[in-house]
Parts: structure tokens; C-alpha cells; sequence
């Protein structure tokens, strides 16, 4: 799952384009953070009512970062769960402040979520004793705004590994976006630190199939259309793949569709089994072009000198050397690459030229 976070310094019009966005995604959960600073409490709670009526008729959720003492001066002695049901809050993560004691009592009546950058073993067990609903408690990683302070892999894999020992199934984590950044420091807020300038599409596959996150959220502000399309095909289990022509023809619109990389899947190469199957290449296609070195990310076609092997697509995984058979007709943009890698025998994918 890809969802977005909103903040309550934004305007409700961007507010509310966020729950626009989310529900055209098919996500159920936003993240906010009820940090409220003394004295706004009856603004925000104006807001909140607002915040409540988007999550209504956008049928989304919203779960919010809280301290118990945010929570009283907010809830104004109200029943807690009346009240944040009134702003759509279906779930708090919860900070600094909260015993295990009382979160297991609040899992009985609402979604709870951990730090899961945090949590320590003895903390899971006390959950536990405590009689928690397992099926309401799940843990979130932090996001950091300051270079340098992200978490590194190994440590978000022993975290991970640790609440699933005690049951917690539901991991979520966050990205950067790449269109707006959050103030103060516009740094963007990812989990992992090497996520901070990286392309958001290939952090949300990171997180995903290499560390077992279940939910992803972008905790800047905003993502480029850009990304929301290529996201798309990730939902759809494609793996999208940007590349720079290097030839120029009107027959590339045949390259940039969805291939499947073989079963058999090759050491070298990603092979796509619909370009020798079902891709009605022209002769020009196949015509060989002058030979060029195969460096790692290159496109291919395999020319008529090939024989049988004539038309294959190929997207090369390690760097080859130039061979009179195969045209080098693309190269992998940059800072797509590491996203090969996810491209597994049986794996779809699809070109889109940049």
C-alpha cells in the first residue's frame, strides 16, 4: 500500500486534496501528527472537525502521532475515542509517554501503532502480558527530517524481524516525496537514510520486497505526476523502467510497453519473452546497426544475424562487450537501475522513454 501524509499547517483545500488523492489510490489510512502547541488546541479542534468530515466522504482513515499529553488538552475531557472518531482517527501512533499497559487497553478500542524504530523486546513481551488485540496493534518506523539521522538497513531488518518474533505483522514506514518537501528543513522524511535523494518509486519497491514493509507512506508533502503514474504500474506488479533512446525511430512505441522477463530467468540479461512471442517488429528493427559495447542497463534487440534469436529484447545486468548481432538501441536512466535487480524470472516490466 502507497499512502500520503497531511500536516495541520497546510490550508483544508490541500488537506483535502491529499484525501482526493489517496481515495483515487485506493488507500484507507493517512498519517497526521497531533503535535499541537499550547494554545492552538481550539483552532485545531476546528480543523480536526473539518479533517473529519474529508475522511468521511473520502472513506479514509486517519491515524495520528500523539503524546498522551497532546491527546488530554485536545480532547477537552471528552471520551478519547468519541472525539478522535470525530476527526476521522482511526488509529494512534503512539509517542513518547504511553505505557504498554495503556496501549494494550486503547487496542481494544482502536488501532494502535508502535514505534517500530524503537520498540524493545521487553516492550512487546509487556504488550503481550497485557492482553493487547493483536489484530489492532501494528508499528510504524519514524521518519527523519535531518541528514544523516535516518536508520540504516540492518537495523530496520533486526526491528522488523523482532515484532513479527512477538506477532506484529503490520509494518509501515516512509519515504521522501519529490515535489514538495516539508518544512523547516525541506530535507525530505525517509525512514532509511539512503532513501533520502533517491527516486521515491524505487525506495517504496525497496521497502517493500527487500525489508517486508506492509504500508508506505510519503511523509513530504507531495509526489510529481511522474511518480504517481509509475506508481501505478507498481501496483499493478510491473516494474516501470526509464530509459534514453539511443536510436531514433518511430518503432520504439513497440519497445515501450509491458514484457515479462523469462522464468528461466538469464545471469546477465533480463530477456522479454513477448518480443520473439507476440511483438510484430518491423524489418527496420531488425536491421543490424553499428556494433556497441553493452555497458550494465543497455536495451537490445537482437538483429537478423542472430537467426532464431532474432527480436529479442534485452536489458543488460552486467556490463558486455559490443557484438555485431545485437543493437544497442536504449540505455536505463540512471536512477533507475537498482531497480533491475527486482526484475525476477517471471517478473512483468515496462519502458517508458524519458
Amino acid at each position: 500500500m502507497l499512502s500520503f501524509s497531511f500536516y495541520l499547517f497546510q490550508p483544508l483545500e490541500q488537506i483535502e486534496d491529499i484525501f482526493r488523492l489517496a481515495a483515487q489510490l485506493g488507500a484507507k489510512q493517512l498519517f497526521t501528527s497531533l503535535h499541537v502547541s499550547k494554545g492552538q488546541e481550539l483552532r485545531e479542534r476546528k480543523k480536526l472537525d473539518h479533517i473529519g468530515q474529508f475522511a468521511s466522504r473520502y472513506g479514509i482513515g486517519v491515524v495520528a502521532d500523539a503524546t498522551p499529553a497532546v491527546i488530554a488538552r485536545l480532547s477537552a475531557d471528552a471520551d478519547i475515542t468519541t472525539v478522535l472518531g470525530r476527526w476521522g482517527i482511526v488509529g494512534l501512533r503512539l509517542d513518547d509517554g504511553f505505557s504498554m499497559k495503556e496501549a494494550a487497553s486503547l487496542s481494544k478500542q482502536m488501532s494502535v501503532v508502535l514505534n517500530a524504530s524503537t520498540v524493545t523486546e521487553r516492550e512487546c513481551k509487556e504488550l503481550a502480558s497485557y492482553q493487547a488485540d493483536e489484530s489492532n496493534v501494528e508499528a510504524w518506523h519514524n521518519f527523519y527530517p535531518r541528514p544523516e539521522t535516518g536508520l540504516g538497513g540492518e537495523t530496520m531488518l533486526a526491528q522488523n524481524q523482532l515484532l513479527r518474533q512477538y506477532g506484529i505483522e503490520t509494518i509501515g514506514a516512509f519515504i521522501p516525496g519529490d515535489a514538495k518537501k516539508r518544512s523547516p528543513l525541506y530535507e525530505g522524511l525517509p525512514t532509511l537514510e539512503a532513501h533520502r535523494n533517491v527516486d521515491p518509486v524505487y525506495a517504496y519497491i525497496e521497502l517493500m520486497e527487500t525489508y517486508g514493509v506492509n504500508k508506505v507512506f510519503v511523509g513530504d508533502l507531495a509526489v510529481s505526476d511522474g511518480v504517481l503514474k509509475r506508481i501505478d504500474w507498481v501496483l499493478s506488479d510491473v516494474i516501470p523502467i526509464r530509459y534514453r533512446p539511443i536510436v531514433r525511430a518511430g518503432w520504439l512505441a513497440l519497445v515501450e510497453t509491458m514484457h515479462t522477463n523469462r522464468r528461466d530467468a538469464a545471469r546477465d540479461v533480463i530477456r522479454s519473452v513477448e518480443s520473439r512471442c507476440s511483438m510484430a517488429w518491423p524489418q527496420e528493427a531488425l536491421q543490424p546497426i553499428p556494433a556497441a559495447p553493452r555497458r550494465t542497463g543497455s536495451i537490445t534487440i537482437d538483429n537478423e544475424r542472430y537467426g532464431r534469436y532474432v527480436g529479442e529484447l534485452q536489458m543488460t545486468l552486467v556490463d558486455l562487450p559490443a557484438d555485431d548481432r545485437v543493437n544497442v538501441i536504449g540505455q536505463v536512466i540512471e536512477e533507475d537501475m537498482p531497480l533491475l535487480r527486482y526484475i525476477r524470472g517471471g517478473r512483468r516490466f515496462c519502458l517508458i522513454r524519458c
